[in-house]
């Protein structure tokens, strides 16, 4: 919190003005957002039949300016927004395994996954290893076994779940940093040929063409990335067999979760994509790791250990974080000098260093490399869905407005009137000043406290 003397003194004198308490109103109703959007303008609520003047509002009115919430949705940058846009995509996904939302309730009882997909390996990196809840050796290996480069190919160190360490490559020199990087950048394309594959493994196991599965079944998914420790992302998704119209209609009866369980084991094993790499470093063939987890989803949360909640919960978890859970940063890297001041460790550097290398060739120009070079070479969504798994983001958003505008109405008494917003707002800059901050900051802590 920002208590220096400059922040105390110019609190103070605004709580001797006669609009504090609306200035301090207008900053409690972000709820403690880091870097609030100012806007200019004014605004109006207007009789829809008679074009009457019901109500008016201008920023000249809040001191010159209007705060309103900036919503991004990644923690590390907007706590406040982040747990916003957390509560919506749980929502979401919620709504897509036991209805709601304009979903129906009945899709529940549709087979469903829950899966995970992981990067391959691109060298030997630290890692931890438990067994029986204890801690096992990183490595292990023969004593005297080195790479080419002399490092030793064994770590015997039980890592802590915090050590640095982790994620970090045995031998830099061995571990393919411009492989990682393609994968990393060609991963949302990767996914696109899953799913078209999986569709037609579907297809195949149902003894059915591609053309006819749609007229029988569709496919419908929600997923995340999160980041490893590795820098490399994998993704987490919902995986859901519908009838042809969607989730309002029950598939076949074929249409199993062991069907759909083995279709999607045996769909990712046969993804390949041939990423050009030109003269530099060749063409790289890029699939999804071995390691694949697929989980049925219990119906409606009852009697088994994986429910709809924590799935709902576990993808709207990652759903706000980004590249800082691999110890990356959260802002794009403007000029190479920057690479040189960044506050990440070796692994992390090195996969940015590689992006900004890369992305300087004429070959790797159309991947934007040095402008996902903050995200390790990602540059893709988050988190998406398919269009008909369930509710949007923007629905929830819009009715979410809708409600507070319903509020607003009621507070003016103007409920039973048919009403209009009509307003011109432009953008005027963001964050706070000092004695803004303070107030912020105090609202933060509150909602901590409530939490705790």
């Amino acid at each position: 919190m920002n208590t220096t003397p400059k922040a105390v003194t110019a609190l103070v004198g605004r709580a001797s003005e006669g609009n504090f308490g609306s200035w301090c109103g207008s900053i409690v109703r972000l709820g403690g957002c880091t870097n609030p959007i100012h806007l200019v303008g004014n605004a109006a609520l207007v009789d829809a039949g008679t074009g009457e003047v019901l109500h008016s509002f201008a920023s000249a009115e809040r001191g010159g300016r209007l705060l309103t919430a900036c919503g991004n949705r990644r923690a590390s940058v907007c706590p406040t927004c982040a747990g916003l846009y957390r509560a919506d995509t749980y929502q979401l996904i919620r709504a897509g395994l036991v209805g709601g939302k304009d979903t129906a309730t009945t899709v529940g009882g549709h087979p469903r996954v829950f899966a995970t997909l992981t990067a391959p390996g691109f060298g030997p990196v630290h890692r931890r290893r438990e067994q029986g809840g204890r801690a096992r050796p990183c490595r292990p290996r023969r004593a005297g076994e080195y790479c080419p480069h002399g490092v030793s190919t064994g770590c015997l160190i039980r890592h802590a779940d915090g050590d640095r360490r982790l994620g970090e490559a045995m031998c830099p020199r061995c571990y393919d940093y411009a492989g990682a990087v393609l994968w990393q950048a060609h991963a949302g394309r990767l996914w696109h040929r899953f799913a078209l594959e999986l569709r037609r493994e579907i297809a195949r196991r149902s003894g059915l063409s591609r053309t006819e599965l749609p007229r029988l079944l569709r496919l419908s998914y929600a997923k995340v990335a999160e980041y490893q420790r590795r820098g490399l992302i994998h993704f987490h998704a919902v995986i859901r067999l519908d009838g042809p119209d969607g989730p309002d209609s029950p598939p076949p009866g074929w249409a199993t979760t062991r069907l759909l369980t083995d279709a999607v084991h045996d769909a990712v094993g046969r993804v390949r994509l041939v990423a050009p790499g030109g003269d530099v470093i060749g063409p790289r063939v890029l699939r999804f790791g071995q390691q694949i987890d697929v989980r049925p989803i219990a119906e409606f949360g009852a009697g088994e250990r994986l429910t709809s909640a924590a799935v709902a919960a576990y993808i709207a978890k990652y759903a706000t974080k980004g590249a800082e859970a691999a110890g990356a940063v959260d802002t794009r890297i403007r000029r190479a000098t920057d690479l040189a001041t960044l506050p990440v460790r070796d692994h992390t550097l090195r996969m940015i260093s590689t992006c900004w290398w890369l992305g300087a060739l004429p070959e790797f120009e159309p991947l934007g490399l040095r402008k996902w070079a903050h995200m390790l070479g990602y540059g893709g969504h988050f988190s998406t869905k398919s269009r008909r798994y369930s509710t949007t983001l923007t629905a929830l958003r819009t009715a979410r407005a809708e409600h507070r505008a319903e509020q607003q109405r009621t507070a003016l008494g103007l409920a039973d009137r048919s009403i209009v917003s009509v307003g011109r707002w432009r953008f005027a800059g963001r964050g706070y000043t000092p004695d803004e901050a303070l107030i912020a900051a105090g609202v933060r802590v509150s909602k901590e406290g409530a939490r705790a």
